[in-house]
């Protein structure tokens, strides 16, 4: 039932029509034995004609040739490291004009490192083991980098409660003292809450005026700020900025991707907007939106759905947890397979092993050259079916030329089929 599903637009159409051409063709070939041989005689020939007729009319050529041609378009791509769960999502790469993209572990290495610590002073000590206890049972990426830059030994049992705030970050319990690390939004949070105990010596290390409402630093990278509570009083420690890396290919992949005739790239994420900014810049994208949830994603995914139009798909390549159901909502949902995450990796319609963005563009050169050939192969073999009919039924084809036109055409297609499966 599910593979029946994901046959592309193309294969239900040969199913369809072989459904009706089939049985209009025995008719027509019984009309051809019988009709004329009442008005005229010699039911010999027109049964060798009828015969002849029915052996040219087997759809098998088209039924055979055509699926084989998107198998062999899916063993192209899997040879490429690129894996396509149904020749439907196949046939729709075709029909491509707008790519969204998440930012972190699609266009960049999702491979962040600890670049810079900042804190009060007098706190250099523990700033970087807080925010690794807080992040300790996290498995995001910036987590991992924390825990990485802290290089010593967790011990989870101190841990008495750890709770994740959606889209700001988290709030962990441990030896009795509440630590807060996470996003200006989070920090924002406990400043309409609580109200920092040491509110002047925060003010001067993010370099602001008291009356202004903001955690935003000017740094490249993510930004992790630390603040911890003890006996209701909340104290900001820092803040440590965690780097990461633009793929080698990114850039590459979004020149490609113009070329190839996609009119709209766009990219989110949940990073700053300065951050966003600058690998919007680097790699050319005029368009992004920054600062998202998980939801956010979503909803502008369903805008730029309404924005393209019937006629075009919208593919969107993400490779988190979060990115799974704008994954599943996409037209053509692209998982990374290297560093993804399961549930985008099972949400996803179109999987890329090794992480290259580029592939994409790979994935589309496939997707093309397999309808090509489709289109030939539905062509040739109509065309040449319908002349030699034709001549069949004047008398003018022998037994040899209808076994040319069914089995010959059969296997000529076969092997323009087995084509899709060459991949450069």
């Amino acid at each position: 039932e599910n593979a029946s599903s994901q046959k592309a637009v193309t294969e239900q159409f040969i199913t369809r029509f072989a459904r009706y051409y089939t049985p209009v063709v025995v008719i027509l070939a019984a009309s051809l034995a019988v009709i004329p041989s009442l008005l005229v005689g010699e039911f010999t020939t027109w049964l060798y004609r009828a015969l002849s007729f029915l052996v040219i009319s087997c759809p098998c050529a088209l039924v055979i040739s055509v699926p084989l041609s998107f198998f062999g378009g899916i063993g192209g791509a899997s040879k490429a490291g690129i894996l396509i769960k149904g020749s439907n999502y196949l046939e729709n790469l075709t029909q491509a004009r707008t790519v969204v993209m998440d930012k972190t572990g699609t266009l960049t290495k999702g491979s962040f490192e600890v670049a810079e610590i900042v804190c009060v002073e007098g706190k250099e000590a523990g700033l970087l083991e807080y925010a690794a206890y807080a992040e300790s049972y996290s498995n995001h990426p910036i987590s991992k980098s924390l825990q990485r830059a802290y290089g010593k030994e967790i011990k989870k049992e101190e841990i008495t409660s750890t709770e994740e705030k959606a889209g700001m970050g988290v709030v962990t319990d441990w030896k009795g003292i509440r630590v807060y690390a996470g996003n200006d939004k989070l920090m924002l949070w406990l400043e309409k809450n609580n109200m920092f105990s040491n509110k002047e010596e925060k003010d001067v290390l993010l370099g602001r005026n008291q009356d202004k409402n903001s955690f935003c630093v000017d740094r490249e990278g993510t930004i992790c700020h630390v603040a911890i509570e003890k006996e209701t009083e909340v104290e900001y420690l820092g803040y440590i900025v965690i780097a990461d890396q633009i793929k080698e290919d990114a850039k590459r992949a979004i020149v490609e991707l113009k070329e190839a005739g996609i009119k709209r790239i766009v990219m989110l994420t949940g990073d700053a907007e300065k951050t966003a900014n600058t690998v919007c810049n680097t790699l050319g994208i005029k368009e992004y939106h920054a600062e998202l949830l998980p939801g956010d994603k979503v909803e502008i995914t369903e805008k730029l759905l309404r924005e393209t139009g019937e006629k075009s798909k919208l593919i969107f390549v993400g490779d988190g947890m979060n990115d799974a159901p704008v994954l599943a909502r996409a037209d053509i949902g692209i998982a990374m397979g290297g560093l993804g995450s399961d549930a985008a990796i099972e949400a996803a319609d179109i999987v890329i092993m090794n992480d290259q963005p580029s592939k994409i563009v790979t994935a589309m050169k496939i997707s093309r050259k397999t309808l090509k050939i489709v289109k030939q192969n539905i062509v040739f073999a109509i065309g040449i079916k319908v002349v030699v009919l034709l001549l069949a039924a004047l008398g003018m084809a022998s037994m040899w030329a209808a076994v040319f036109a069914d089995v010959g055409v059969a296997f000529l297609a076969i092997l323009n089929a087995m084509r899709a499966m060459k991949v450069e």
